[in-house]
């Protein structure tokens, strides 16, 4: 088995080659993936009904050591959750229940964020010399991104960065006047930490939007959210929104702060939108 297959994939891959009493203990493995990584060997094959020799035919069949390491790839499996594993049908959720997760999301992280973070941030962000954005993954790539849009009208001079070799490059020339932006919804990034750490050797300030975890203790100033994901799996996270107000909150106070500055950079940013699109005024700016 290729090392990089997970052993629910490889089973599912292999299932239809398999000797019949092992096709029955592969099945059963599928059916109950939980249970089968942690009952001893006799209880499983007494309850699948077949000889331990089948168990431990399979296991090499899977290309395992032995039937302990069978296992040790079934828990790391398991651990992912039955939710993604299992085939019983799913029923679709409205349009309605969309919304409310979101709404639900967002008063769940209502008035997480204190003053006294916030305004630190704020400090942070308008005395710098750059703000460097830092976001790996999905969700966390498009929202520093995001975050550079709304920054760099504000007169501060930002960049986004989500390649990890982008990230340790640019986090290496920084310097004490620069601050670091970092962003995880998980609040476990590894590329995003050691970035982080980079920059704090050069002196630099790190702010984290993130729940507590490894990138919040590392930051000087950490902007917590809380997500909390359902077992509903076919719909996006709704902790996407939660950040995004984070970085909306933190931007409105940017802006405030700074607001001789950025309502001038807003009002030509304006101007030209205008101009191009032709329309009344009341369009979004720049969105």
């Amino acid at each position: 088995m290729d090392n990089r297959m997970d052993i629910v994939s490889c089973i599912k891959q292999r299932l239809p080659a398999l000797r019949p009493s092992e096709q029955k203990v592969a099945e059963f493995i599928l059916a109950n993936l939980s249970y089968a990584a942690h009952a001893p060997i006799g209880e499983l094959s007494e309850k699948i009904q077949v000889s331990h020799a089948s168990i431990t035919r399979l296991a090499k069949a899977l290309d395992c050591t032995n039937v302990r390491d069978l296992k040790f790839k079934l828990a790391q499996s398991s651990a992912v959750g039955e939710r993604f594993t299992s085939d019983t049908k799913v029923e679709k959720k409205d349009i309605p229940a969309i919304y409310q997760s979101i709404h639900d999301a967002l008063s769940r992280n209502a008035g997480m964020i204190d003053e006294h973070s916030i305004q630190a941030a704020c400090q942070l962000v308008t005395q710098a010399r750059q703000l460097l954005i830092l976001g790996v993954g999905g969700g966390s790539s498009i929202m520093a991104q995001e975050c550079h849009n709304r920054f760099f009208r504000l007169e501060v001079m930002s960049n986004a960065y989500s390649d990890p070799m982008l990230m340790r490059m640019a986090t290496a020339t920084v310097d004490k006047q620069d601050v670091i932006l970092c962003l995880s919804l998980g609040g476990v990034s590894p590329d995003v930490q050691h970035s982080a750490t980079i920059a704090k050797e050069y002196g630099a300030k790190v702010i984290a939007i993130c729940p507590p975890g490894p990138l919040a203790e590392l930051a000087d100033v950490h902007l917590v959210i809380e997500t909390d994901e359902s077992d509903y799996i076919f719909k996006p996270s709704a902790s996407r929104y939660v950040m995004l107000a984070a970085i909306d909150i933190l931007a409105s106070e940017v802006a405030v702060l700074n607001q001789r500055k950025s309502r001038e950079k807003l009002r030509r940013i304006k101007l030209h939108l205008d101009d191009h699109r032709q329309n009344d005024g009341r369009l979004p700016l720049g969105d």
